[in-house]
């Protein structure tokens, strides 16, 4: 397979595109290319298929739509015309659920792109590209359902950044037979082969070496001790979550997390759909005034149907949730110490939530997936669980305690307000209070 011109590669791109083994799985570092290479490689083999007289059939299954579109906008669309390949290009439905994009082209060869999950993954004999495979849900149930699609001699190729060792891409990676062709590149492979990036300014920028040490390092972080696995996280994230145009107008539930120098304020918003939390929207602020706090949390209360909301009382927290409170009614707003046993509740709480899937996150938000991976539970000399995060420049899990804060704030059982109605003799005397101030107001025009 010759490599045209008109798409320049790196070298570490250039052995990923020109091994033809049918098996590839491929590592490689954040924004390396990893997507933009396979789908060259799918172009080439619809333009030498195109050729023979012939059909290929590709379907890319992707994180999410988004993430297909992607693939398919950034990526496969534009090797077609680089490769000056006519194509017809329109939507599609998958079962009325899903959404994905089809290419045509002028001999037949079709290419698909459809989010990833079990159902999507059966139903068609193809070549498979599985995009950012260690980030699907359910990857393992996915696998099983894919491998019929390609048994009868179609290729297969899988490419992602790790994501905890929980999913089968980690099982893919390490595994030992040849039948597979490996490649694994890291951030330093990838700007020794070319790629025009200044390692110190991200690792700096990025300042969080776990994230670091995983996303660019390409390293399998210890899920042991993580209170939530990347595994679990992935379960739970949504193309539609995170988005604030999205809201249904039903009831939500707020958390907020104080923060002030060091750490971030947060703000989450959950919307009840059905018995499953829709993220809304997470708000952070550092360094922000009381003031600008306040005026951020009353915005929510303007524009969400605010059932209830969890606020972190410790510390400085006391007078911002007194405040709230004023504002927006005591039993709306909830103060919550952090104590070791209320710390252990809200965790708990949150913890069976995304178990449970009655909780949807916002697909692909690294910042917020390093947020919620970073605490662990540990136990105190005395024996008693505690729960720590490394406090870095995107905070002290300040994202996660504003979730779990807002999780709470919905399993809290809602108040009741009983109503009398008004008996007959009230409604009397009411009403000769009401005449009696008629007559006074009489009285008085009377002397003006």
């Amino acid at each position: 397979m010759a490599l045209p011109s008109a798409v320049p590669l790196f070298d570490y791109q250039k052995r990923w595109v020109m091994n033809c083994r049918r098996f590839k799985v491929g590592m490689f570092a954040r924004q390396t290319g990893k997507t933009f290479s396979t789908t060259l490689e799918i172009a080439l083999d619809a333009l030498e298929a195109e050729a023979n007289g012939k059909r290929a059939r590709w379907v890319i299954l992707s994180r999410g739509e988004r993430q297909a579109k992607e693939a398919m906008d950034e990526g496969l669309k534009l090797h077609l015309k680089a490769l000056q390949m006519g194509f017809e290009s329109h939507d599609i439905e998958f079962e009325n659920e899903y959404k994905g994009l089809e290419v045509v082209l002028p001999g037949g060869s079709r290419i698909t792109a459809l989010p990833a999950n079990p159902d999507t993954a059966r139903g068609f004999s193809a070549n498979v590209f599985l995009d950012e495979f260690a980030f699907h849900r359910d990857s393992r149930k996915i696998w099983a359902a894919l491998f019929p699609v390609i048994s009868a001699g179609f290729k297969l190729r899988v490419v992602s950044t790790p994501n905890g060792k929980g999913n089968k891409f980690y099982d893919l990676m390490t595994g030992e037979d040849n039948r597979w062709y490996r490649q694994t590149t890291d951030i330093y492979q990838a700007v020794d082969d070319g790629l025009p990036r200044d390692i110190d300014e991200l690792r700096e920028a990025l300042n969080d070496e776990d994230a670091w040490a995983q996303e660019f390092e390409l390293k399998w972080l210890d899920e042991a001790s993580a209170w939530l696995s990347y595994e679990l996280i992935n379960s739970v994230e949504h193309d539609h979550a995170g988005i604030p145009g999205h809201y249904q107008g039903n009831p939500c539930f707020v958390g907020v997390d104080i923060g002030r120098r060091h750490d971030l304020f947060v703000i989450w918003v959950w919307e009840k759909v059905g018995d499953v939390l829709w993220t809304r929207e997470i708000i952070t602020l550092k360094g922000a005034t009381f003031q600008q706090q306040d005026g951020a949390l009353d915005d929510v209360f303007r524009r969400y149907v605010v059932v209830r909301c969890g606020m972190d009382q410790t510390g400085m927290g006391e007078k911002p949730v007194e405040d709230a409170q004023r504002r927006h009614g005591e039993y709306r707003v909830e103060g919550v110490l952090f104590t070791g046993a209320n710390k252990l509740l809200l965790a708990t709480q949150g913890k069976e939530a995304f178990q449970d899937r009655r909780v949807r996150i916002p697909l692909g938000d690294t910042a917020l997936r390093a947020d919620l991976h970073k605490l662990q539970k540990v136990s105190s000399p005395t024996g008693a669980p505690r729960f720590v995060a490394e406090s870095d420049s995107s905070g002290h899990a300040d994202r996660t305690w504003a979730g779990f804060l807002g999780i709470h704030a919905a399993r809290t059982p809602p108040m009741d307000y009983a109503y009398h109605p008004v008996t007959s003799r009230l409604r009397k005397t009411y009403e000769r209070l009401v005449k009696a101030t008629h007559g006074i107001k009489a009285h008085r025009r009377g002397f003006m």
